[in-house]
């Protein structure tokens, strides 16, 4: 048994048995070892980004890691966007990276590089495995490091002489610990707080937005009479009809800061402080009113329904919460196709259990608030800000949850830098349907000329963010790529495309040719 064989067998037998790849010639005794490790399922992708993205969408939704197979330090170079947002998304990650034999690199070939230091850039865990003979425990203590809570990137760097040599031998599995309670004088101190009386609010991310967390939170909420809120953009935000309904705070700085205006008491639900996400001329970064204490219940790496389970208690909170969002749709839109007839039709239509990856950005303002009341249903967000993540992001939760329909929502220029996704879909028959926001400009970046204050907005600037000339027709590079798509030109025919692309097996692409808002 070689190296590769070694840490393939021992991935699957630590459960990693998904592997999305864009390999080279480095990695090529890995790819050989998928037909001697039948169990691992590979899945090509065209590009890194995607593969990357996609790891990060199936750890969202499967709780364990995928394998990402990456080609020397240019493949992670490509892939480093992706694996940006999956870091802030704190999931688990095993991130193989092949490198040049370990005799070779004193040449200085054309592809060599650092690729240790570009791998600690995103990763919480990195490692090179120099021998065959160390392979798989590598690999087995990869899979541990990127799965003790709430979740890293593992690296594993790994050379060719180490993958080819024989000598692999397969590491045993390592078990892994629970996550740490709170300790019981936090929690006091959390509910003495909470009984003061003055205005508080509970801030919850990570796994305080699934539905043990929220069931919790929203007890302590009615019972303390405080206010609910989510981060702006959640890893995985379980919602819809029965669910506790709570709000993200708003993307803009200004309405963020507005919402949080009168707070007391801020208590952070594994979530940090909210901060800007840029700096803008004569506005604050840090978004915490003067004034406001801020309090840390639980983070990440401890045990967060448990420890709002215990709050709920310790302030005496009822069995249930009166705080749930009630089964409420739009009627289906009628007339012109925009943003938000798509928003209505969405909500119209949803399916229970759908997974819906959200990379809509400007356009997509106006489906979470007609979306509420579908059936219970898990939405993903873009979680670090490297846009190109929403295609992935929906192969990753795909492969992850191959029974329930997949809705990438997908602003225009955000799908051209990970495009080659409609690819993957179609290779592996995915159930996913692409709703493709077209307004032909980086409409985010208009507004953000204004806020920052440029002093020009001249025909220059506008043609820096204007993607429209010539036109792109999605639609035509979808099926393209294998997967069939439609371009409705009015709510009504959006509807029923959206209908038919839910209901019948595989990928689907519609593009929504829509006005722009900035």
């Amino acid at each position: 048994m070689n190296g590769a064989e070694a840490i393939v067998r021992t991935l699957v037998d630590s459960g990693v048995d998904v592997c999305f790849a864009n390999p080279g010639t480095s990695e090529m005794h890995f790819v050989a070892a998928l037909d001697s490790v039948p169990e691992m399922r590979g899945v090509l992708a065209l590009f890194e980004g995607v593969a990357t993205g996609a790891a990060d969408g199936y750890a969202r939704m499967k709780g364990a890691p995928a394998a990402v197979l990456l080609h020397l330090g240019p493949g992670l170079g490509n892939g480093l966007a992706n694996l940006h947002n999956a870091r802030r998304s704190r999931v688990p990650l095993v991130n193989i990276v092949g490198d040049h034999a370990t005799y070779h690199k004193r040449y200085d070939a054309q592809l060599e590089s650092d690729i240790d230091s570009v791998a600690r850039t995103v990763s919480g865990w990195t490692r090179r495995s120099f021998r065959p003979e160390d392979a798989g425990s590598d690999a087995a203590d990869a899979v541990e490091a990127a799965s003790i809570p709430p979740g890293q990137i593992a690296s594993l760097i790994l050379p060719a002489d180490a993958s080819w040599s024989s000598g692999g031998v397969p590491a045993r599995p390592h078990r892994l610990a629970p996550a740490p309670g709170v300790a019981s004088a936090v929690i006091d101190d959390v509910a003495t707080r909470l009984r003061d009386g003055r205005p508080s609010a509970l801030l919850l991310g990570g796994m305080a937005l699934r539905e043990r967390g929220l069931r919790a939170a929203a007890r302590i909420a009615a019972e303390c009479r405080i206010e609910l809120l989510a981060e702006t953009f959640p890893t995985r935000l379980q919602r819809g009809s029965g669910l506790p309904a709570v709000e993200r705070l708003p993307y803009l700085a200004e309405l963020a800061a507005g919402r949080l205006e009168g707070l007391a008491h801020l208590i952070l639900v594994d979530a940090k402080a909210p901060v800007s996400f840029f700096a803008y001329p004569d506005k604050p970064s840090y978004l915490v009113p003067d004034g406001c204490e801020v309090s840390v219940l639980v983070s990440g790496d401890q045990d967060v329904p448990a420890a709002l389970e215990a709050l709920a208690d310790a302030v005496d909170a009822g069995p249930d919460s009166t705080r749930l969002q009630s089964a409420t749709r739009p009627q289906r839109p009628q007339g012109s196709l925009t943003a938000e007839a798509i928003g209505q039709a969405l909500g119209a239509v949803l399916p229970e259990g759908a997974i819906v990856s959200d990379e809509a950005n400007t356009s997509g303002v106006f489906v979470s608030g007609p979306t509420a009341g579908a059936p219970p249903h898990d939405w993903l967000t873009l979680t670090g800000g490297a846009i190109g993540q929403g295609l992935p992001v929906a192969v990753g939760a795909a492969v992850a949850s191959p029974r329930r329909p997949i809705i990438a929502l997908e602003a225009d220029g955000s799908a051209l830098y990970t495009l080659q996704a409609l690819w993957t879909m179609a290779r592996e028959n995915l159930d996913v349907t692409v709703v493709l926001f077209n307004n032909h400009r980086y409409a985010i970046l208009r507004m953000e000329l204004t806020r920052v204050g440029a002093a020009s907005s001249g025909e220059k600037a506008n043609q820096m963010l204007d993607i429209g000339s010539p036109d792109i027709d999605f639609a035509a590079l979808s099926r393209g790529f294998g997967v069939p798509a439609s371009r409705p030109s009015t709510a009504e025919e959006f509807t029923t495309a959206l209908e038919q692309a839910i209901a019948e097996p595989g990928p689907h692409l519609i593009e929504a040719v829509v006005p722009p808002l900035f």
